[in-house]
């Protein structure tokens, strides 16, 4: 490896950027760096990337290689698993019948299909519903749970929801329901009344696998059922379900859903997308071909291009596509399904790209920018991409945003239904769950850094007025300047494609809470500096002194300050910092950067 890729140098790295970021550059502790490297026989970038994202020597051999059969969390450790698996155990025995409500994000698809898939091989084929995005918003409703109960339903699975909805939940046990409710959302102090929840976000919840995507807690609880079918001998003559192959979509659900990339995440993610690249669900495979992934399918290809199509179809009023994609074996339907959800996102991107316009614009001409968050709605707003819109909104302008859209409801009444994104230190499902219980909405709940909520329209302005002071609040609890941390300086002759593989064939795979390493590359000169498409700027970089050339993209950079200090002051020098990737294009690996912000020189 050229010592160039290892050379370290803090000169400009704490200026303000572009970005309006302070870039730091750790200072590991060294010793620590080459015990590891003593010890574990590693590079040492690797042995720092290591020590700077807070694993210790004792913790390495676990984390570079973890296995199943060492490291599998024990799913009994979960509040109220043993008990339910129980249950579920004996009611499959008796031959009940069981349905699985989902949400109609990727957890939920992923969720619903790795019960579906679970229960199928103990011969139960039971029926999946996935509430339309748009006609009937995030969470059980008690007409799906009516018509599932009507369609003979025993025993309702509510998966990646159902822990604040009190009303709905209880509404379906009195209609003779048996609900278990499989969830990783915020949780209060008290439970909905139903059978058995299962949720590592509970209070009374001490497994410590609070990180788990929703899709990482059904997965464990069929484990649990799974290992008390066996105490009972109800595989006897029979073929046992094979639940390692389930983790291809257990690990695409995990990285859709953007939960830590640790732990227990990390032992699926890294296990699931090996299986992925030979995978026997053949749905997940037409969409791989689909989408024309060509070559190893990485936490990447899961975020940016399985996990949109899957997605997508919620958006454009065909909620249950994603879950039965995943869920089937019929090769012919998953193809239809799989270009049917190619359609479906290429439609997306162009509603969503107006949308954003429309919102950019608001907030500059309102100047809603100067809140403590973006706070934008409209009657115009498609309401099946609030959260993608909001999340670029947030990307711009570094603080939390919220996009609010309206909607008939099955009453007939228009509701204002919203989703919102946040950056660190802001929990924002906190502050939607502090509105419900004020009264100023009809439902809200989620993650610290992305939640959702339904509202009566004459509510907006004091709920808009809520949230700035819960947000206002949270903020003077820290500090709310941006500080953007290296991981290392390299130059571009350094950046050579055996060095990012390495990089990520043995610390990765990355994710949230766990991202991938930032580079920068240090005094270079960009050339031939255009645009790309609608939004995206493209160069190619290279060292000031010369020796090296890279591509380099920033994307939606155009009318940033980012894009548009590339495109007037391309011969400048610069500091830049992104990510490295491994280009295939034309079957020859190449090395570019996908720029995040940068400093003028």
């Amino acid at each position: 490896m050229p010592d160039s890729a290892l050379q370290i140098d803090a000169e400009n790295a704490s200026a303000i950027s572009l970005n309006k970021a302070h870039w730091v550059l750790p200072d590991p502790d060294i010793s620590e760096v080459e015990r590891i490297v003593r010890l574990h026989e590693v590079p040492e970038i690797v042995a720092r990337l290591l020590v700077v994202r807070g694993i210790k020597e004792p913790q390495v051999q676990s984390f570079l290689h973890p296995t199943l059969k060492e490291h599998f969390p024990n799913p009994k450790n979960l509040q109220g698993m043993e008990a339910m698996a129980k249950d579920v155990a004996s009611a499959i025995m008796k031959g009940e019948n069981f349905a699985i409500f989902g949400d109609f994000d990727v957890d939920g698809a992923t969720s619903s299909a790795t019960l579906h898939r679970f229960l199928k091989r103990c011969g139960i084929d039971a029926p999946i519903y996935i509430p339309g995005r748009l006609t009937e918003g995030y969470g059980p409703n008690i007409e799906a749970l009516t018509q599932l109960k009507e369609q003979g339903a025993d025993i309702l699975f509510l998966l990646d929801c159902g822990t604040t909805a009190f009303e709905t939940v209880k509404a379906g046990t009195e209609l003779g329901l048996k609900i278990i409710i499989v969830d990783h959302h915020e949780a209060e102090d008290t439970l909905p009344e139903c059978w058995h929840i299962i949720n590592p976000k509970r209070k009374d919840d001490q497994s410590g696998l609070d990180m788990l995507a929703a899709v990482g807690v059904t997965y464990l609880a069929c484990v649990a059922i799974n290992a008390q079918l066996r105490e009972l001998g109800f595989f006897e003559g029979r073929t046992p379900a094979n639940l390692k192959s389930l983790l291809d979509i257990v690990a695409l659900g995990t990285v859709c859903d953007m939960v830590p990339l640790t732990s227990a995440n990390r032992l699926f993610v890294r296990h699931g997308f090996k299986i992925m690249a030979n995978s026997d669900n053949v749905g997940l495979r037409n969409l791989i071909e689909v989408s024309r992934i060509s070559g190893e399918i990485t936490p990447y290809h899961a975020g940016f291009v399985l996990g949109p199509r899957i997605n997508a179809g919620s958006r454009v009023h065909k909620s249950e596509l994603g879950a039965e994609l995943l869920s089937i074996d019929d090769p012919q339907r998953a193809n239809e399904i799989a270009w049917t959800l190619s359609d479906c996102n290429d439609k997306r991107k162009d509603i969503q790209s107006t949308m954003e316009a429309t919102a950019i614009h608001k907030v500059e001409d309102f100047a809603l920018d100067q809140k403590p968050l973006i706070f934008v709605e409209d009657e115009s707003f498609h309401q099946g991409l609030s959260g993608l819109v909001a999340g670029r909104l947030k990307e711009k302008y570094k603080k939390p945003a919220i996009v609010v859209t309206y909607a008939e409801n099955g009453a007939g009444v228009i509701e204002g239904r919203g989703s919102g994104r946040s950056v660190p230190g802001i929990h924002i499902a906190q502050a939607f769950i502090d509105a419900r219980n004020e009264g100023l909405i009809l439902k809200g709940g989620g993650h610290a850094m992305a939640g959702g909520f339904t509202l009566e329209p004459d509510k907006l302005e004091a709920f808009k007025e809520f949230l700035y002071d819960h947000i206002a609040q949270q903020a003077q609890n820290g500090d709310t300047r941006i500080f953007t941390h290296i991981d290392s300086v390299i130059s571009v002759r350094g950046a050579r494609p055996e060095f990012i593989k390495m990089i990520h064939s043995q610390v990765g795979p990355f994710g949230q809470e766990f991202e991938e390493p930032l580079f920068m590359l240090q005094n270079v000169r960009l050339n031939s500096v255009d645009v790309v498409g609608d939004s995206h700027i493209r160069a190619m970089v290279s060292d000031w002194e010369g020796g090296g050339r890279m591509k380099a993209m920033a994307f939606r950079a155009l009318d940033t300050p980012l894009g548009e200090a590339m495109l007037k002051n391309g011969r400048a020098p610069f500091n830049l910092l992104g990510t490295l990737k491994i280009d295939n294009w034309g079957g020859q690996e190449k090395v570019e950067m996908h720029i995040r912000d940068a400093i003028m020189l």
